[in-house]
């Protein structure tokens, strides 16, 4: 039985760990050693900030629904508590959405969230 040896696939392996640390600084995009390295930390940086930016767009529209509230007389936690209530399905992102571009259709949903509670 001839032996098998692993040169391709390892070279195959070095070489797309080195095409993903393509443009970083220094020895991190030429040495498969730090590049390795260097492409597992930033696929657990990827991965976290995946997770950060649905918090932060949440947020954001959550701050812009309170502020939007303020400006028609009531306060963001009474507001969801009316739109759950009054039985309006629409998410955050929409209702932000409303609020910067159809003040007065936000006002019409203040409205009818102050008169279900």
């Amino acid at each position: 039985m001839a032996r098998v040896k692993g040169a391709m696939m390892t070279r195959k392996r070095r070489n797309k760990t080195l095409k993903l640390a393509k443009g970083y600084w220094g020895a991190k995009s030429k040495h498969f050693k730090m590049a390795k390295q260097a492409v597992m930390k930033s696929g657990n940086y990827a991965y976290a900030g995946r997770k950060k930016r649905k918090r932060d767009f949440r947020q954001l529209w959550i701050t812009r629904i309170s502020a939007a509230c303020k400006l028609n007389g009531m306060n963001y936690s009474q507001f969801m508590n009316g739109v759950k209530k009054s039985g309006i399905t629409l998410n955050r992102k929409m209702l932000s959405e409303i609020a910067i571009n159809d003040p007065a259709g936000f006002t019409a949903i203040v409205e009818k969230a102050k008169a279900a509670l």
